[in-house]
């Protein structure tokens, strides 16, 4: 199988949709003091499963958005492999613990809206999917839906927690 980079930049009004949905999600960590990342899991133009980074709250080093929308649609569906058209939409480029739990679930498809320079494991930090004869399962993923509103709302929370840490 080959890279599997879709191109960007090319979304569809239901991406937005989900990806708005993802952002409400982030919006629900931030008011939990969480890093805000919000993730939603749509399959055959359903909501299968929702989830918000919650590490902190869950006291749970896994419970990032991605894990936790994953966990909540595997639920749903009592299955722990997704549907073969199974596409998650997050605010934050998924990290190696994300991607990995990701290619076990076997979902169709991943759709961030921006980069995690220093953890993403697509196509910032690791592109662990480049060279991707390592694994059983590989997803497609396109970067950039709604990149501006996800940034901002990353920006603005981290400017906030510094300026709380200063007093």
């Amino acid at each position: 199988m080959s890279f599997n980079l879709l191109t960007p930049h090319q979304f569809s009004s239901d991406d937005e949709k989900w990806m708005r949905l993802a952002l409400e999600q982030a919006s629900f960590a931030e008011m939990q003091g969480e890093i805000p990342v919000g993730a939603v899991i749509v399959s055959q133009n359903q909501v299968i499963g929702v989830g918000y980074n919650a590490p902190i709250t869950l006291q749970d080093p896994t419970a990032h958005a991605e894990i936790v929308a994953l966990r909540d649609a595997c639920a749903r569906i009592q299955n722990y492999r997704l549907p073969d058209d199974a596409v998650l939409y997050v605010t934050l480029e998924p990290c190696t613990m994300c991607v990995g739990a990701l290619i076990h679930a076997r979902i169709h498809k991943v759709i961030f809206a921006t980069y995690e320079p220093k953890a993403g494991s697509l196509l910032s930090a690791r592109q662990l999917l480049k060279n991707n004869g390592y694994y059983n399962h590989i997803f497609e993923y396109q970067d950039g839906c709604l990149q501006q509103e996800a940034s901002a709302l990353l920006s603005a929370f981290f400017k906030k927690r510094r300026a709380e840490k200063k007093q």
